[in-house]
């Protein structure tokens, strides 16, 4: 017999930041039944909005959105907790056949999601501790030569400068008792019950970075720096994660008087544009993305995807009734 609500569709739309994600999210919702599921590790965190691009009120325009405002800063985000709260939400908007679209920042919480992640074993302090040692005393080299006997395939994807991912590869290796590659495939829970349709905004480049100094003087001028400074004042460590997201860690040190203001502008806006080249990179990876030349929040774009999810979802929809699974 068919379920036609066994695999519903599940928009997810994936970029660099400031290529209007969050826009195109709210004009897909408003024209679908949908709601928005952040995807941003940044976004998770009460109080820190200007910096991390959380859409306000007047930018949701009356659509509900999910993920967003759940952690204080003293928590701890993770991929893990991050996933167990998206499938909760995802099946309360199933629940109110609404469809979730996902407005992705980070690529990690994504895979998570949709992939699963592997049971991995606890940490050893113990263990990185003399791990360290034996780096001190052999040189910069020997921990990747060691991961590389225990796991060649886990050595060839670690650069042999990341000592913090190699540390804990070998962590894994050692406590599992069996190369980390065979933890990460083993014990993954793919998402099921729903079917992705991946949508990739790829501006052109000159026009991205444009946007990024332009959001950057919008953000400071809206009171970014004055978001940081009552953020330390109401007494968050300044060691708490969030005050190291991106342009936070610049800010405090302008609050500090390490840097001025200027200083810290032109530094945020050339680290936004490296992260926004590190996010491509990482989302080209999947060969699943249909890729859209432009931003999220020109008026010609947006009705090319809605056609095409449309289309997208209708010969699915097809595809199902005629195999009738």
């Amino acid at each position: 017999m068919t379920d036609q609500h066994s695999h519903l569709p599940l928009i997810v739309i994936v970029g660099p930041t400031a290529s209007g994600k969050s826009t195109l999210g709210v004009w897909l919702a408003e024209r679908l039944g949908g709601e928005i599921v952040a995807c941003d590790s940044t976004q998770l965190y009460r109080g820190f909005d200007i910096g991390t691009a959380k859409p306000g009120r007047s930018e949701r325009r009356g659509i509900a959105h999910h993920l967003i405002d759940v952690l204080d800063p003293t928590e701890k985000a993770t991929a893990g907790g991050y996933r167990q709260m998206a499938v909760a939400a995802l099946a309360e908007l199933r629940h109110r056949a609404r469809i979730p679209i996902l407005t992705v920042g980070t690529g990690l919480y994504l895979r998570a999601l949709l992939e699963g992640l592997a049971d991995l074993p606890l940490h050893s302090e113990d263990l990185r501790q003399r791990l360290r040692a034996r780096k001190q005393q052999h040189g910069d080299k020997y921990l990747h030569r060691i991961l590389h006997r225990l796991d060649p395939e886990a050595s060839g994807k670690i650069a042999p400068t990341d000592e913090q991912k190699i540390i804990r590869a070998i962590e894994v290796c050692i406590l599992a008792r069996r190369p980390i590659s065979e933890v990460h495939r083993a014990g993954r829970r793919p998402l099921t019950g729903w079917r992705p349709y991946k949508i990739g905004l790829n501006p052109p480049r000159e026009l991205l970075y444009k946007r990024i100094n332009s959001r950057t003087d919008s953000m400071l001028e809206r009171g970014w720096l004055a978001e940081v400074q009552r953020l330390l004042g109401s007494g968050f460590n300044a060691d708490a994660k969030p005050f190291d997201f991106l342009g936070y860690r610049e800010l405090h040190s302008v609050l500090y008087g390490e840097r001025a203001l200027e200083e810290a502008r032109v530094a945020i806006q050339q680290a936004t544009r490296r992260y926004a080249k590190r996010q491509l990179t990482w989302f080209r990876k999947d060969t699943a993305i249909r890729w859209f030349s432009g931003v999220g929040d020109a008026p010609p774009l947006q009705d090319e995807i809605l056609k095409w999810l449309q289309s997208e979802i209708m010969r699915a929809s097809r595809e199902v009734r005629k195999s009738g699974v």
